[in-house]
Parts: structure tokens; C-alpha cells; sequence
């Protein structure tokens, strides 16, 4: 049996990503929320290196999904300024840009990254 939402989403994701990339002066930030974790990641796609990346996996993030969603803005955040990155491109791999993946852009945006 065939389960149509993955499908769905795959699609949406390969159309989202055909639009979106990440070079060296901006770096893609890729976000992805699974039922438990959620994991951000800078990526600069001309040369297929990773920037930065901060997750809640292994880490002292307790709270809803959302609070932990915003603690993962502010440390990808903190962590693009020490590579010396302010602008970036938003890769929201395919979800509705709504809930948890929302507040990690807004804490994102708060702490200094502009996209």
C-alpha cells in the first residue's frame, strides 16, 4: 500500500528544492522536524559542504516541540555568526511553513540571521 501524504511531500519537497540553493556568500538552512528531533542545518550546495547544523538530538533542549524549535533557531543562529554568516536562503524541505518550523524561523530571524 502506497501511503500518498509521503508521496505528497516528496513533491512538494523536490519543488521547494529545485527553487532553492545555497552558495557560499548564502548558505541554504535546512530544517527538519521529525516527531521527536528537530535538526538545522547551513548548507553551501556549490561546494556540498555543511556550514553549521545544531539539533535537539543529544542536547539539554527540554520543552514542547516548539520551545525546542526555538532554541534550535537561536543556536544555528549563534553558530552562523561564528562562520561569518548573516544572510541565508530558507529551505523548508517541503512542510507548511506554520507551528514549529515558524518559530524556529522567527528565533532565527531575532538572533540575527536575515532571509
Amino acid at each position: 500500500m502506497v501511503n500518498m501524504s509521503l508521496i505528497k511531500l516528496n513533491r512538494r519537497r523536490a519543488r521547494v528544492r529545485s527553487r532553492v540553493s545555497g552558495t557560499t556568500v548564502r548558505p541554504r538552512l535546512s530544517v527538519k522536524i521529525s516527531l521527536r528531533h528537530i535538526i538545522a542545518q547551513l548548507i553551501d550546495d556549490t561546494t556540498g559542504r555543511t556550514l553549521a547544523s545544531a539539533t535537539t538530538v543529544s542536547s539539554d533542549a527540554k520543552g514542547t516541540m516548539t520551545e525546542k524549535a526555538v532554541w534550535v533557531g537561536e543556536q544555528i543562529a549563534a553558530k552562523a555568526k561564528t562562520a561569518k554568516v548573516k544572510q541565508i536562503v530558507f529551505d523548508r524541505n517541503g512542510r507548511i511553513y506554520h507551528g514549529r518550523l515558524h518559530a524556529l524561523a522567527e528565533a532565527a530571524r531575532k538572533s540575527g540571521l536575515e532571509f
